[in-house]
Protein backbone atom coordinates (compact mmCIF):
# COMPACT_ATOMS: atom_id res chain seq x y z
CA UNK A 1 0.00 0.00 0.00
CA UNK A 2 1.83 3.19 -1.14
CA UNK A 3 2.05 6.42 1.34
CA UNK A 4 -1.23 8.30 -0.47
CA UNK A 5 -3.29 4.75 0.06
CA UNK A 6 -2.64 4.44 3.32
CA UNK A 7 -3.08 8.17 4.46
CA UNK A 8 -6.97 7.48 2.59
CA UNK A 9 -7.22 4.37 4.32
CA UNK A 10 -6.57 5.84 7.62
CA UNK A 11 -9.19 9.07 7.14
CA UNK A 12 -11.66 6.00 6.29
CA UNK A 13 -10.82 4.10 9.48
CA UNK A 14 -10.87 7.82 11.49
CA UNK A 15 -15.00 8.35 9.65
CA UNK A 16 -15.84 4.47 10.54
CA UNK A 17 -14.40 3.35 13.45
CA UNK A 18 -13.32 6.52 15.42
CA UNK A 19 -10.21 6.80 17.09
CA UNK A 20 -10.79 5.46 20.16
CA UNK A 21 -11.42 2.33 22.27
CA UNK A 22 -13.09 0.33 18.72
CA UNK A 23 -10.55 1.55 16.41
CA UNK A 24 -8.20 0.02 19.15
CA UNK A 25 -9.87 -3.38 18.85
CA UNK A 26 -10.10 -3.25 14.94
CA UNK A 27 -6.23 -2.80 14.49
CA UNK A 28 -5.35 -5.31 17.28
CA UNK A 29 -7.08 -7.94 15.69
CA UNK A 30 -5.58 -6.60 12.28
CA UNK A 31 -2.46 -6.60 13.95
CA UNK A 32 -2.71 -10.01 14.96
CA UNK A 33 -3.74 -11.19 11.26
CA UNK A 34 -0.83 -9.41 10.00
CA UNK A 35 1.46 -11.55 12.36
CA UNK A 36 -0.23 -15.16 11.52
CA UNK A 37 0.34 -14.24 7.72
CA UNK A 38 4.13 -13.21 8.56
CA UNK A 39 4.34 -16.92 10.69
CA UNK A 40 3.10 -18.43 7.33
CA UNK A 41 6.42 -17.07 5.71
CA UNK A 42 9.58 -19.29 7.53
CA UNK A 43 7.21 -22.12 7.82
CA UNK A 44 9.26 -24.70 5.35
CA UNK A 45 6.94 -28.02 5.29
CA UNK A 46 4.71 -28.32 2.40
CA UNK A 47 1.94 -29.94 4.41
CA UNK A 48 2.07 -27.79 7.76
CA UNK A 49 2.04 -24.89 5.24
CA UNK A 50 -0.86 -26.00 3.59
CA UNK A 51 -2.88 -26.77 6.95
CA UNK A 52 -2.10 -23.52 8.57
CA UNK A 53 -2.98 -21.09 5.64
CA UNK A 54 -6.26 -22.94 5.31
CA UNK A 55 -6.04 -21.40 9.32
CA UNK A 56 -5.21 -18.04 8.11
CA UNK A 57 -7.89 -17.82 5.16
CA UNK A 58 -10.37 -18.94 7.74
CA UNK A 59 -9.34 -16.42 10.35
CA UNK A 60 -8.84 -13.44 7.52
CA UNK A 61 -12.67 -14.04 6.64
CA UNK A 62 -13.22 -12.56 9.92
CA UNK A 63 -11.75 -9.27 9.47
CA UNK A 64 -15.01 -7.78 7.69
CA UNK A 65 -17.26 -9.20 10.69
CA UNK A 66 -14.96 -7.47 13.48
CA UNK A 67 -15.31 -4.26 11.02
CA UNK A 68 -18.69 -4.35 11.23
CA UNK A 69 -19.18 -4.63 14.99
CA UNK A 70 -16.62 -1.73 15.66
CA UNK A 71 -18.46 0.55 12.94
CA UNK A 72 -21.82 -0.91 14.50
CA UNK A 73 -20.26 -0.25 17.79
CA UNK A 74 -18.54 2.85 17.23
CA UNK A 75 -22.38 4.74 15.33
CA UNK A 76 -23.93 3.55 18.36
CA UNK A 77 -21.13 4.64 21.30
CA UNK A 78 -18.73 6.90 19.59
CA UNK A 79 -15.40 6.75 20.79
CA UNK A 80 -12.28 9.08 20.91
CA UNK A 81 -10.87 7.77 24.11
CA UNK A 82 -10.27 4.26 25.88
CA UNK A 83 -13.71 4.19 28.20
CA UNK A 84 -15.69 1.52 27.81
CA UNK A 85 -19.51 2.39 27.38
CA UNK A 86 -21.50 0.33 29.59
CA UNK A 87 -24.01 -0.78 27.09
CA UNK A 88 -21.44 -2.28 24.91
CA UNK A 89 -19.28 -3.75 27.25
CA UNK A 90 -19.96 -7.44 26.31
CA UNK A 91 -18.84 -6.13 23.05
CA UNK A 92 -15.62 -4.82 23.68
CA UNK A 93 -14.88 -7.76 25.80
CA UNK A 94 -15.35 -10.34 23.52
CA UNK A 95 -13.85 -8.18 20.73
CA UNK A 96 -10.71 -8.30 23.22
CA UNK A 97 -10.50 -11.85 24.44
CA UNK A 98 -10.68 -12.74 20.44
CA UNK A 99 -7.73 -10.00 19.51
CA UNK A 100 -6.19 -11.70 22.19
CA UNK A 101 -6.86 -15.66 20.86
CA UNK A 102 -5.98 -14.57 17.59
CA UNK A 103 -2.45 -13.04 18.96
CA UNK A 104 -2.02 -16.83 20.84
CA UNK A 105 -2.73 -18.75 17.71
CA UNK A 106 -0.27 -16.56 15.65
CA UNK A 107 2.10 -17.34 19.12
CA UNK A 108 1.11 -21.26 18.35
CA UNK A 109 2.15 -20.99 14.41
CA UNK A 110 4.99 -19.42 15.28
CA UNK A 111 6.37 -22.23 17.73
CA UNK A 112 5.06 -24.98 15.38
CA UNK A 113 7.42 -23.63 12.72
CA UNK A 114 10.28 -23.73 14.86
CA UNK A 115 10.09 -26.88 15.47
CA UNK A 116 12.75 -29.66 14.95
CA UNK A 117 11.71 -32.34 13.13
CA UNK A 118 8.48 -34.11 12.29
CA UNK A 119 5.49 -32.12 13.90
CA UNK A 120 3.08 -35.21 15.28
CA UNK A 121 0.03 -33.66 15.97
CA UNK A 122 0.31 -30.93 12.85
CA UNK A 123 -1.93 -27.62 12.86
CA UNK A 124 -4.61 -29.01 15.84
CA UNK A 125 -3.28 -27.12 18.14
CA UNK A 126 -3.37 -23.68 15.91
CA UNK A 127 -6.90 -24.66 14.87
CA UNK A 128 -8.34 -25.28 18.48
CA UNK A 129 -7.33 -21.44 19.15
CA UNK A 130 -8.56 -20.17 15.66
CA UNK A 131 -11.67 -21.78 17.03
CA UNK A 132 -11.55 -19.76 20.13
CA UNK A 133 -11.19 -16.47 18.10
CA UNK A 134 -14.37 -17.55 15.56
CA UNK A 135 -16.54 -17.98 18.67
CA UNK A 136 -15.32 -15.00 20.34
CA UNK A 137 -16.04 -13.04 17.12
CA UNK A 138 -19.45 -14.53 17.40
CA UNK A 139 -19.86 -13.88 20.91
CA UNK A 140 -19.05 -10.27 19.90
CA UNK A 141 -21.72 -10.15 17.44
CA UNK A 142 -24.43 -11.26 20.02
CA UNK A 143 -23.32 -9.13 21.96
CA UNK A 144 -23.97 -6.05 19.44
CA UNK A 145 -27.49 -7.91 18.72
CA UNK A 146 -28.98 -8.10 21.89
CA UNK A 147 -28.28 -4.80 22.88
CA UNK A 148 -30.69 -2.92 20.19
CA UNK A 149 -29.46 0.63 19.13
CA UNK A 150 -31.32 3.30 21.33
CA UNK A 151 -33.54 6.25 18.90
Amino acid sequence: MGFFSAARQGRKDDAELGKGLWRRAHDRFHRGLDRFHQVLEGVEDDQLYAELVEIANALAGLMDRVRAVCMEAQRRAPSEGLDIPVALSGVHRALSKAGNSLATTAEAAAMLRLAVGPVPVGAASVRRRAEAVFEQVADAERHLAADPPQP
